[in-house]
């Protein structure tokens, strides 16, 4: 029966997959996004609240008696949405400020792995510049330095020289790009990666489809890390005996240490991956859907999305279904992305388009839509193979105009090619 009403906090491609996902459920009547943006405007109604004024979707929630709310992005997490909405009795989808740690905090997530055995690398973590260069100086490269904290994505750098290596020790700890902080140091991993992301209930872990996305900015994985340039699923190089290793070795005692340490996980538990010659290994954890892989899962998924967020959070049993059609989605993104790049350039065509697209960073003005982000859309084509998924990607992105905007044309090179 199709009354249920539901609130989807944020405004990326992410939260245009979920929306979009709840719109074939046979459950939901109506769907508000806070705050949303000019693509997911056609299927929910937008109402201008900031993810982190937390206050104010409390009330709106309680307002509208909304059945239902699924938070999207990890500032929201970081905050203590979930908290806040459980104190008042309102039903939400997402972790607990202290369970989101495992995301919000690095050094929280390598302590939890080496304390469970989960396969992971040799790290050490650090405040001070001098100590940290030490170190780093003394150890063979490359050398994985990262934020511990959030940093959107982009607090990564593999060192591949030690002037390097100093550049991001001092760029995170004495500048503070991204805010006073830590830093941990990682050995560096060799390999395919692969995103596994799981609804997660306490202990009670529901796997999603496999993904994978593409970081650097350029064809053949040339420029700057972003936050993702492309992704698809499934993954070919993830064979049924690497996926049920990551589920046993990996994310269910993950879900079960979390629980072991008193900050359960409701949620989704996003497993960066790395199929290493030891086998999988974790990169990291985020604590909710990844962006861009949400975008070709969420369309693979065939049973009802309401039921497995209804189910999580009460801890239910709750299969799911999913297509073996794949899917293949490339981010257009602002010119200058992830450096800096203009707002407000006029995007054309997308009425021609046959795949499903998905907005990241619109808006919209005098009617029309235009850019306001890095990331701008995802086109997500689909078919039998990600060859012809790719394909058809590729044909609708030469559909729309707009001079603000690049591409990557080889999403899934590593499998294609």
């Amino acid at each position: 029966m199709k009354n249920k009403k539901v609130l989807v906090v944020g405004s990326g491609g992410r939260c245009h997959a979920i929306v979009d996902a709840l719109a074939r459920s046979e459950q939901v009547e109506k769907i508000y996004c806070a705050p949303g943006n000019a693509g997911i405007a056609a299927q929910a109604e937008c109402v201008k609240i900031g993810v982190e004024d937390v206050e104010t979707l409390v009330e709106f929630a309680r307002r509208n008696a909304i059945d239902l709310t699924v938070v999207g992005p990890e500032a929201a997490l970081a905050v203590g949405i979930v908290d806040s909405f459980t104190e008042e009795g309102l039903r939400i989808f997402g972790p607990t400020k202290a369970a989101a740690q495992i995301e919000s905090s690095k050094e929280f997530a390598k302590r939890l792995m080496a304390k469970y055995d989960i396969p992971t690398a040799g790290y050490e973590a650090f405040e001070e510049y001098e100590a940290a260069w030490e170190y780093v100086k003394n150890r063979p490269l490359p050398a994985v330095i990262k934020y511990d904290g959030l940093a959107a994505g982009k607090g990564v750098v593999v060192a591949e020289s030690y002037e390097e290596a100093d550049e991001a020790l001092k760029d995170m700890l004495l500048d503070a790009s991204f805010g006073k902080g830590r830093v941990v140091v990682e050995d560096f991993l060799a390999g395919p990666e692969f995103s596994f992301m799981c609804v997660v209930s306490g202990e009670k872990v529901y796997p999603l489809a496999m993904a994978q996305d593409h970081k650097r900015a350029y064809d053949g994985d040339k420029g700057a890390n972003t936050g993702g340039m492309g992704a698809y699923s499934p993954v070919p190089c993830v064979t049924e005996e690497v996926r049920a290793y990551a589920l046993e070795k990996i994310m269910i005692p993950t879900a079960k240490a979390m629980v072991a340490e008193g900050v359960p996980f409701v949620g989704v538990l996003y497993g960066g991956l790395i199929l290493t010659d030891e086998g999988a290994k974790v990169i990291e954890f985020n604590a909710r859907f990844g962006d861009p892989e949400t975008e070709v899962v969420l369309p693979r998924l065939k049973s009802d999305i309401y039921d497995l967020f209804d189910a999580a959070i009460d801890g239910r049993d709750c299969a799911t279904e999913w297509s073996d059609e794949a899917l293949l989605g490339v981010v257009l993104a602002s010119k200058g992305y992830p450096g800096s790049y203009a707002k407000g350039v006029v995007i054309e065509g997308l009425e021609k388009v046959e795949s499903a697209v998905y907005h990241m960073g619109t808006a919209e003005k005098e009617g029309k839509v235009v850019t306001a982000g890095g990331r701008v859309l995802m086109v997500v084509g689909r078919g039998a193979t990600l060859g012809d998924a790719r394909e058809m990607a590729l044909r609708d992105i030469a559909q729309i105009e707009c001079d603000g905007l690049f591409h990557r044309s080889d999403i899934g090179h590593k499998v294609l090619n």
